[in-house]
């Protein structure tokens, strides 16, 4: 079993270099907002009780993939590196994993704020994530949750045995989905 972890700001190109590297590997892609567009035809996931619901269904998943006899899952999701709720995220997720001795794989995608910006409004983007079409509303997400948060870490600030960077302003995504599977050998 295997776990990438994808992870990078808004429209960093998370979900489309998971697509790539779902279709050289054997892993299933679970991009972030499977659950999130689900859950928002109920609920607002700004909302307590839409993101329990995001956080409840991510965590069945999680758990069942882990014990099931699939080659393993890429999850892309954005991690806000100045939130302590964030690392206890990943600390859980990966836990999950680790419990059934899968491998664990950090992937962090880079790109700098005018070229997400450019990327937000991509056809793929938007046929698989419905609640950014919404253009004036995604676009000023991206902006505020750029000024807000710090969404890359710092040079040798994750300390962990498996992790790749890649910035995502010089490759596509084929490209850097095939750096992730040789650097690992998916």
């Amino acid at each position: 079993m295997k776990l990438v972890l994808l992870f990078g700001p808004q429209a960093v190109g998370k979900m489309t270099v998971g697509q790539e590297l779902a279709k050289i590997t054997e892993l299933k892609l679970f991009h972030n907002h499977m659950t999130i567009d689900l859950v928002s035809n109920f609920f607002d996931y700004s909302t307590k009780r839409g993101q329990g619901l995001v956080n409840s269904f991510r965590q069945q998943i999680f758990e069942e993939v882990a014990k099931s006899d699939l080659e393993g899952l890429i999850f892309t999701f954005v991690w806000r590196f100045d939130k302590d709720i964030d690392w206890n995220y990943v600390e859980n997720v990966v836990g999950i994993f680790e419990a059934e001795g899968a491998d664990v794989y950090h992937v962090e995608l880079e790109a700098d704020l005018e070229e997400r910006l450019a990327r937000n409004v991509t056809p793929n983007r938007l046929e698989h994530k419905p609640f950014k079409r919404n253009l004036e509303w995604s676009r000023n997400d991206v902006i505020t949750t750029a000024e807000n948060y710090r969404l890359n870490s710092h040079p040798g600030e994750l300390q962990v045995q498996n992790y790749l960077h890649v910035d995502t302003m010089n490759v596509d995504a084929q490209q850097a989905a095939l750096q992730i599977k040789t650097h690992f050998n998916l």
